[in-house]
């Protein structure tokens, strides 16, 4: 299991808190110092079941400065916004985490975390 997290994220500390209360154990991604590639976004995305729009900070200042919130959001414009969000790692939800079973989750809430270490 792995979490991808920033350490500024109250949401993040949270879910660490609980994978440490459950014992689980995971390795940690610092994802705004370890960016993922494209190549890496898109197999999370697939792992989610999601597209790269649905995990998208779109309050961010730099999706502002790109203007993400016009940009379609179709099949044809995948690839655009997976490149946008490995060029800019804070546009990327957090925090996720991958699972043992090849799934993984956008885990926001305790409900979610629990999912991930029920799989």
């Amino acid at each position: 299991m792995e979490i991808w997290i920033n350490p500024a994220c109250s949401k993040c500390r949270s879910a660490v808190k609980l994978l440490d209360a459950e014992g689980a154990e995971y390795t940690v991604r610092r994802y705004l110092e370890d960016p993922p590639s494209e190549q890496e976004l898109r197999e999370v995305l697939e792992r989610l079941g999601l597209e790269p729009w649905d995990i998208t900070r779109t309050q961010e200042a730099e999706a502002k400065e790109l203007g993400l919130k016009a940009w379609p959001r179709e099949p044809a414009e995948r690839d655009r916004w997976i490149e946008a969000l490995a060029r800019h790692p804070r546009l990327i939800q957090r925090p996720i985490i991958t699972a043992d079973d090849g799934s993984a989750v956008v885990a926001r809430s305790e409900d979610a975390v629990r999912d991930a270490l029920s799989r």
